[in-house]
């Protein structure tokens, strides 16, 4: 019983370890195995709640295990992204170096969302703003974006700073919003239970078939949407 108790530590556990190796790739300027990486943590991440429930170990250890992992892969990675992306950008703004650090803002929202999280129990099978998975998805995308597309408006764009100071401040803004977003957690395994994730999941793997890297920033963009609709039509 003890070694079942500690196999969504481990899980979770392996989620910060993933999101330790994206760091080193990211000071390598190799985004798409950072990318990768953060995935891989992504889907520790889910399972690691899944297998608690299933073995009926869940713990307030294994909360906050979580969330500092969560924090690493979620929160300190994608904050390093912007920063990466405000050091090379053009100088729309301003040419000063320390402007970069504005990146991290996207860190600071990310603990703020997840510290609340904990203490939040209106998200127990839904969550209040953007998640931290998605808004790190989101950002990882953009330099993957950026070094693929051969599109001059796509270079302009995820280059300028006033775009780039936009991203930031919008992605902490929409991580703590009072927003009501589904969970893609599943709880029950019934179609009916879990219509409006299949709908999303399918959606989204059509996105990514059709537009590879620029095709998550869309269904991100899209979660929000449609739970944004699907608010309204519980509401009717």
């Amino acid at each position: 019983m003890a070694i079942k108790k500690q196999i969504p530590n481990l899980i979770t556990l392996l989620n910060l370890f993933s999101g330790c190796i994206a760091l080193v790739f990211i000071t390598k300027s190799n985004f798409e195995w950072a990318f990768y990486f953060v995935c891989l943590g992504i889907f520790f991440d889910f399972f690691d709640g899944f297998f608690a429930r299933l073995f009926k170990v869940s713990s307030p250890l294994g909360l906050q295990l979580d969330s500092l992992a969560d924090m690493v892969t979620s929160g300190v990675v994608p904050g390093y992204v912007m920063f990466s992306m405000l050091n090379s950008s053009q100088n729309e703004i301003t040419d000063n170096p320390l402007f970069a650090y504005i990146g991290f803002v996207v860190t600071l929202g990310s603990c703020y969302r997840l510290a609340n999280f904990n203490i939040d129990t209106r998200q127990t099978d839904s969550f209040i703003g953007l998640p931290t998975p998605a808004n790190a998805l989101f950002i990882l995308s953009l330099p993957l974006v950026l070094h693929t597309s051969d599109s001059l408006f796509t270079l302009e764009f995820l280059t300028n700073q006033w775009v780039l100071l936009a991203i930031v401040l919008g992605s902490a803004y929409i991580l703590n919003a009072e927003i009501p977003l589904f969970s893609l957690k599943l709880k029950k395994f019934t179609v009916k239970d879990n219509l409006i994730q299949i709908i999303f999941l399918l959606f989204s793997f059509l996105l990514v078939l059709f537009f590879h890297f620029a095709g998550i920033p869309l269904l991100i963009l899209f979660y929000v949407l449609l739970s944004v609709v699907n608010n309204q039509w519980i509401k009717k």
